[in-house]
């Protein structure tokens, strides 16, 4: 499947996924981080409990743990009952110095909606004074009408993000934004915009301390039913989210994500097994992102760096794969595979192509650092000349014509033959032939003239087996003089002369 080779080689990190060991439960899920050595996590263990009809199961507390070394929860301990009631509680998150924590807590009564009657949730906040949590209140923007839930605090904790279907989403759960005010009260909430949200659910929000936004989606293209998925916060926007790739996600349900980016560890549930598990990851850099190719572009002489220049990636087949102009710093960089032959290219008005020519197979190497030097006509060969203007010419010697001919003369082919060589030299070098006449005679005839000399010129190119396409033919008549000679009878026969001549400008 073309998605799933995709993702394998764009996905940033691989994953090895161990399932934590929970004794004395089916169904935990939404581990998360509680200060430095402890976890936090929902748990259908409390048997006493009453059971939930749609799994049977009891309702969800939250609970506190340690692990060890062999990922086995250890030292679990429920939450007080300010926290833990006779309803659902679960998803929670603490501030860094561990006084404060926002959590899930389903209503307990149910609000009729559309054809059903849901009991939705509300995101509760609660406060550690003298080692108990007390002060549980619900947040100012929750509601009986709509539920929101799966708290996620950002890094300097002024914003918490969390998942609504309150009105206004694009079409189910969404995820959401809300300041903090230092006095403690809330802004309004906002939504994510479409970048991130579906008209689908996105939910399980978690903000990293290098501001990638980790959730679960159903409407972003996955493996099947929730897939995690990463988003970078750039300049106060989000890119587009990338799905972390079937080392973590599977067909079934993925989520409630939380990493330590430093230590690349983290916790993940799922029910891929049937139930609710917690798994503990520990992730790698994903190797096929790790191989490119970068470089520079400059001038093979003066090492100066080459702006504006073409650079492009050819696979073993001669096909194109990227290219790109490079900019003021002439670099350029490209993403490339494992095991396969590449040929980069870089390309320059008036200079001589280079190519290049490596591979990533077993005897290969991952990244690639290829300078581009390139070389121009006018340093590599002593008839092509840069002029004041920036027009790169083959100078050649006069091309002379029969009086009002446009045949090639043979020692005009002996001159020709000049540039023939070059261009056979130069397979990519393109030429514009230009004709010019001087001042004397009606401007229309020598128009006509210039047309007819420059096109016998291309043929005669042509002829010798330079490729039509690599040619351009072009008359100038009395256009475009070299000197004051703009009309007759204003100088002598050698002033006149100068402007009679075939010019062969290089396109490329």
């Amino acid at each position: 499947m073309a998605f799933i080779e995709e993702t394998d080689k764009t996905t940033p990190h691989t994953f090895k996924l161990k399932q934590i060991e929970n004794r004395n439960s089916i169904s935990d899920f939404g581990l998360t981080f509680y200060g430095d050595d402890k976890v936090a996590f929902a748990s259908a263990r409390n048997s006493e409990n009453p059971a939930y009809s749609w799994n049977n199961l009891p309702y969800l507390d939250l609970y506190s743990g340690t692990l060890n070394s062999q990922n086995i929860l250890e030292n679990v301990q429920p939450f007080s009952e300010s926290i833990n009631t006779e309803s659902h509680e679960s998803n929670a998150v603490f501030t860094k110095d561990g006084k404060t924590m926002y959590f899930n807590r389903t209503n307990t009564t149910r609000k009729k909606t559309g054809e059903e009657r849901i009991a939705h949730i509300k995101i509760y906040k609660a406060e550690l004074v003298d080692g108990q949590w007390t002060n549980v209140t619900a947040l100012p923007f929750t509601s009986n009408a709509y539920s929101t839930e799966h708290p996620a605090l950002s890094k300097d904790e002024k914003t918490l993000y969390f998942a609504s279907d309150m009105p206004g989403t694009y079409g189910s759960f969404d995820i959401y934004k809300v300041a903090i005010n230092d006095d403690g009260t809330y802004g309004e909430p906002e939504n994510l915009g479409e970048t991130i949200n579906t008209k689908h659910r996105e939910q399980f929000p978690f903000m990293s301390k290098y501001n990638v936004l980790y959730f679960s989606s159903i409407g972003h293209l996955g493996y099947g039913g929730l897939d995690v998925f990463r988003s970078n916060l750039v300049n106060g926007e989000f890119d587009k989210p990338v799905n972390l790739g079937s080392t973590i996600n599977s067909p079934l349900d993925d989520f409630a994500y939380v990493v330590r980016e430093k230590d690349n560890k983290g916790f993940v549930s799922s029910n891929k097994s049937g139930y609710d598990r917690l798994y503990g990851f520990a992730r790698a850099q994903n190797p096929l992102t790790m191989y490119q190719v970068e470089g520079v572009v400059e001038d093979l002489n003066s090492k100066a760096l080459l702006a504006g220049s073409l650079v492009t990636l050819f696979d073993e087949s001669d096909t194109v794969i990227q290219d790109t102009i490079v900019g003021d710093d002439a670099y350029y960089i490209f993403k490339i595979e494992p095991n396969k032959k590449y040929k980069v290219r870089g390309t320059r008005k008036a200079y001589i192509p280079q190519d290049v020519e490596f591979s990533t197979d077993s005897k290969g190497k991952v990244q690639h650092n290829i300078y581009l030097s390139l070389e121009s006509f006018a340093d590599a060969e002593e008839r092509v000349k840069e002029k004041e203007d920036g027009n790169v010419q083959v100078e050649l010697d006069k091309i002379f014509f029969d009086f009002d001919k446009s045949d090639i003369r043979e020692d005009a082919a002996t001159t020709l033959n000049v540039l023939v060589d070059l261009m056979k030299k130069y397979p990519s070098m393109e030429v514009e032939v230009s004709a010019h006449t001087d001042a004397r005679g009606p401007d229309q005839y020598n128009l006509d003239l210039s047309k007819r000399r420059a096109a016998s010129t291309l043929e005669y190119l042509v002829s010798q087996g330079i490729e039509r396409n690599r040619l351009k033919s072009i008359g100038y008549g009395e256009m475009q003089p070299l000197n004051k000679c703009v009309k007759e009878g204003i100088c002598d026969d050698e002033e006149y002369d100068i402007n009679r001549r075939c010019e062969f400008t290089i396109l490329k």
